[in-house]
């Protein structure tokens, strides 16, 4: 909703809290009027009910309202001496409406002395989880996340089973956009396995001031631009709406930000024209090649474990002489050229595009000739084929002339045409990961020329980002219905790529991620977990409590977080001791 329904909804919920409470305000001494009042009135209730005024604050908090309104509504019960098990149940499953029908129909009196404290053993275990919740969602949402790392794509910066802490006050905390869903999960509930949210309603997008702005090479989490998975692990493949903060969650390396020129030539980056210089803590990696005089005494699987330690399951391979390892660092690739029996080792950069991906439903009884296509492609050996569901057929790699020969066929009930490398159009079709460019990354306020041949770089953002209906009629553009030939952007826009260039699903293949997406900065890994490893060796000690950013080679602060604990543990000993004797 916008910002005005939003306020619409808000006055509309303080007519019925109003209408719902005045008498019951009038018996606690105060004035009907006070029961109207925004705010005001949330103020005058928690005098009301005992309980202190900052509490006002926690109902005006997204996901922690969802907790504490409920509970509001059980305190304001029991302070008109409504205490019972059916009293609390009625007043939460008729979503507070219970109120109404003590309000105009009972005469109840106001306890103004009433005990906070818990009645109950469980009645108290309740309320330490309640407060529990609360504390841990407000850190969760407004001040540090744990985050772990699921993929290679920055390898060997962060390594697959890094745990993570990510900052949300670094570029100040985004509030969130999903107003009803469970606290602390993302989206989906665990055992259950479903939705953990309602898409509608959704809170304007806001986000409090940072401390720093993101620059070039920071690690940055974001939620992912173009999720629309029905929930992050869905083998199904079904597809929904997401918002924004439910999106999947994904960590790259900054490398390009508002108003840059991003270029890659030969798998090098270019930022305004000039070399990326990464910090020294990057370890970009790519795909290599190495030619090689076979010796079948040399231990080559033993060479891909020690040139790509943290790659064993995924490790390289070897056929006909030539060797392919899928991550390396300058550091490997000097030391496999040392290897006796190397003649060559190249990097596997990708210089034409024909990476085209096409769906195809079809009636295989109405016409055998596609199926005949289909088949010699598989037989050709140069295409790769999947077939899913029994009647789609998903097909890589085609050239044009026999795209253009399947899309003739009148087999061919729908097909949709997707380029590989952003921004996915005709013009850029020969674009490849290791050689794009140059684009633009949009800046907030800054304006630039619409055209057929810019649109597609352009067009997510005007639609999907920021909100426009957006139409192309001829060879005109119109944006709300008004004919554009320029646009001026809402907000940030910032460019996203892994560390292993080769293995990294990034901007480069879904463009632009919006300021309004971006989740945190993580600055610290307090657990690494090898699943190659054995025993103890699976907990990587060397990387426990070290820090993400910073110059130079990574430090383990572990030893001394043991030292405090141990302080810590002798310190509370010895008070605890002291205390006993006084007593």
């Amino acid at each position: 909703m916008s910002t005005y329904q939003w306020l619409v909804f808000f006055l509309i919920i303080q007519l019925i809290h109003g209408l719902g409470t005045w008498k019951l305000y009038e018996k606690a001494g105060r004035k009907r009027w006070e029961a109207f009042v925004p705010v005001y009135n949330a103020i005058t209730l928690m005098k009301i009910i005992n309980r202190p005024t900052w509490w006002t604050l926690l109902l005006f908090i997204p996901i922690i309202n969802l907790i504490m309104i409920p509970v509001v509504w059980v305190e304001t019960l029991r302070s008109f001496g409504k205490n019972s098990t059916i009293d609390t149940w009625l007043g939460l499953f008729t979503l507070g409406f219970y109120i109404y029908y003590v309000n105009y129909t009972q005469n109840v009196t106001h306890i103004t002395d009433r005990s906070l404290v818990a009645r109950t053993k469980t009645g108290d275990t309740v309320s330490s989880i309640i407060f529990a919740v609360v504390v841990a969602t407000l850190v969760h949402t407004y001040v540090m996340q744990p985050f772990t790392i699921p993929t290679s794509s920055l390898e060997k910066t962060l390594l697959v089973g890094d745990f993570l802490f990510v900052s949300k006050f670094h570029y100040g905390a985004r509030t969130p956009i999903t107003s009803v869903a469970a606290p602390m999960v993302h989206d989906t509930l665990p055992l259950l396995n479903t939705k953990s949210y309602l898409s509608r309603p959704q809170y304007p997008y806001f986000r409090f001031p940072g401390f720093e702005k993101i620059e070039r090479n920071d690690i940055v989490v974001f939620n992912w631009p173009v999720d629309t998975v029905y929930y992050f692990r869905d083998p199904s493949g079904r597809y929904a709406y997401k918002p924004i903060d439910k999106k999947s969650n994904y960590v790259k390396r900054c490398v390009g930000i508002p108003g840059d020129q991003i270029q890659i030539k030969n798998s090098e980056l270019f930022v305004n024209n000039q070399p990326l210089v990464l910090s020294d803590r990057a370890k970009p990696q790519y795909s290599y090649t190495a030619k090689f005089k076979y010796d079948p005494n040399f231990n080559y699987p033993q060479l891909f474990a020690d040139l790509n330690p943290y790659e064993n399951d995924r490790g390289g391979m070897y056929k006909d002489s030539i060797l392919y390892f899928p991550a390396l660092t300058d550091e490997s690739v000097q030391k496999l050229k040392s290897v006796p029996g190397i003649l060559e080792v190249t990097k596997a950069i990708d210089t034409v595009n024909t990476a085209f991906t096409y769906d195809f439903k079809y009636n295989p009884d109405v016409n055998d000739g596609f199926l005949n296509i289909i088949n010699q492609i598989k037989e050709s050996g140069k295409f790769r084929v999947e077939e899913r569901d029994g009647n789609i057929i998903r097909i890589y790699n085609l050239p044009a002339d026999v795209v253009n020969l399947i899309k003739q066929s009148k087999a061919v009930k729908y097909c949709r045409e997707v380029y590989e490398i952003f921004p996915h159009s005709e013009k850029q079709r020969n674009w490849t990961k290791d050689n794009l460019g140059p684009i633009y990354i949009p800046e907030a306020g800054k304006q630039v020329a619409l055209s057929l041949e810019t649109l597609p770089f352009y067009a997510r953002i005007i639609s999907d980002y920021e909100g426009n209906k957006l139409e192309v009629k001829g060879n005109d553009i119109y944006i709300n219905d008004q004919k554009a030939t320029t646009y001026t952007f809402q907000q940030n826009y910032y460019w996203m790529m892994g560390d292993n260039r080769h293995n990294s699903e990034d901007s480069r293949y879904w463009g632009f991620v919006p300021e309004n997406h971006i989740v945190g900065k993580p600055v610290f890994i307090w657990m690494s977990w090898d699943s190659n490893g054995s025993g103890l060796n699976k907990i990587r000690w060397d990387r426990m409590f070290t820090t993400v950013s910073g110059e130079g080679q990574p430090e383990s602060y572990f030893k001394y977080f043991l030292i405090l604990l141990a302080l810590y543990f002798v310190g509370d000993y010895f008070w605890k001791k002291k205390k006993n004797a006084k007593a």
